[in-house]
């Protein structure tokens, strides 16, 4: 992410160290791993709920289209249309069951 080497945090940790003293310098480095800890989980719940949002924005959009509509439409028609009368087949002299005795 960032394309620190060792030798860029070797000398971020000697300068702290210098800095801060080797008193300070454990709590530092753990209060600055709970902050980086946190901003992580911040910005990974945030690109979930933007990434939910834009799928559901799409779906929403692919829902309202006007092709989509006009189909949801005629089948509906269709639907509600009168039924077509129902025929019974013919069967053919041999499926009815005559027997030539």
């Amino acid at each position: 992410m960032f394309d620190i080497g060792f030798s860029e945090l070797l000398l971020v940790g000697l300068v702290a160290l210098l800095v801060l003293g080797p008193e300070r310098l454990p709590v530092a480095a753990r209060t600055a791993g709970q902050w980086m800890a946190k901003v992580k989980r911040t910005v990974s719940q945030l690109q979930a709920q933007v990434e939910s949002e834009i799928g559901a924005a799409e779906l929403r959009e692919h829902l309202n289209n006007p092709s989509l509509r006009q189909l949801e439409d005629d089948l509906r028609r269709g639907i509600v249309a009168e039924p077509a009368p129902v025929t019974t087949p013919v069967l053919p002299a041999a499926a009815r069951g005559s027997s030539q005795s």
